[in-house]
């Protein structure tokens, strides 16, 4: 876990991937400590004092204004979503108030559109921590048959996503490329833990995962910041064999803490073929096809 602010983590870990190549600052044929940029370095590439800088990867100095902000996004190359990070990191310090352990609800119209979609589209709605709020029958049978369908349905045992990718055996064994899914966990993580520094629940799942996962603590000292969107995910599925599938997340309207995310293959291919298949299992299959702990 972080020792400094979650900002000053942050920016460390960013400058600590650049060299003074990187960014056209000479070397003078210095050997140097620490890989990476020093601190000096990145207060005059982003034109502040060095000992303000100090002060904010430190966690000495709360906030830095956009301008600050937007000079150091600059300097350290941060990507759109890393610059949207540092943001978010920036001004939720101390600020935004604790989430409560309020239960997520699924509204009716949307658990509507999802049974619609299972004849042709695997589905599910995720809230803000990743927990599995509701899916359909294909969803389900794609991406956890050996989990109760009816286990979203329970707010104190829903299966999270990232509790699944990390500690689920089933479903590490489903993603071929398991390293890039992990990352891609983790990433979209310290993404939702940037927007809600007060949720409990949230700060309660990455220590567990810290604690269970060496693979997940190593990945989470990385910093790596990564949204949700479009991904192209190669599947070993148990009953229907390989698929390769995209998935994309949508924003719920009006409900900014949750998202619809789906899984579609390419026309004719043999993957439609597989989620064919599978949309006929997930039709007549109402009870789990194997046995495993709910995570």
């Amino acid at each position: 876990m972080d020792r400094t602010s979650p900002l000053g983590a942050f920016l460390k870990a960013r400058r600590a991937r650049l060299s003074p190549d990187d960014v056209g600052l000479p070397r003078y044929g210095d050997r140097r400590r620490v890989p990476g940029l020093r601190r000096e370095e990145v207060a005059l590439l982003a034109g502040v004092s060095a000992g303000y800088y100090t002060r904010l990867e430190q966690g000495r100095q709360a906030n830095a204004s956009p301008e600050v902000l937007d000079a150091l996004a600059r300097a350290l190359h941060l990507s759109p979503a890393e610059r949207d990070h540092l943001y978010d990191l920036s001004s939720t310090t101390g600020h935004r108030p604790a989430v409560s352990g309020d239960d997520e609800r699924v509204s009716a119209d949307l658990r509507t559109l999802l049974t619609t979609m299972a004849a042709h589209v695997p589905a599910l709605v995720v809230g803000r921590r990743n927990d599995v709020l509701a899916w359909n029958r294909t969803g389900h049978a794609l991406l956890a048959p050996h989990l109760d369908f009816a286990a979203p349905d329970d707010p104190g045992g829903r299966p999270n996503l990232s509790r699944l990718v990390f500690l689920d055996a089933p479903t590490r064994a489903l993603h071929r490329d398991w390293p890039a899914k992990a990352r891609a966990v983790v990433g979209n993580l310290r993404i939702l833990t940037a927007r809600n520094p007060g949720d409990t629940h949230l700060a309660a799942l990455i220590a567990e995962l810290t604690e269970r996962s060496a693979e997940f603590r190593s990945m989470w000292d990385a910093h790596t910041v990564a949204p949700c969107g479009r991904d192209v995910h190669t599947l070993a599925h148990p009953a229907v064999g390989e698929l390769t599938v995209t998935q994309q997340t949508f924003d719920v309207p009006k409900e900014p803490h949750q998202s619809l995310v789906t899984f579609t293959a390419e026309p004719g291919s043999p993957s439609t073929a597989a989620l064919e298949a599978l949309k006929t299992r997930g039709r007549t299959v109402d009870a789990p096809v194997a046995c495993a702990p709910t995570p």
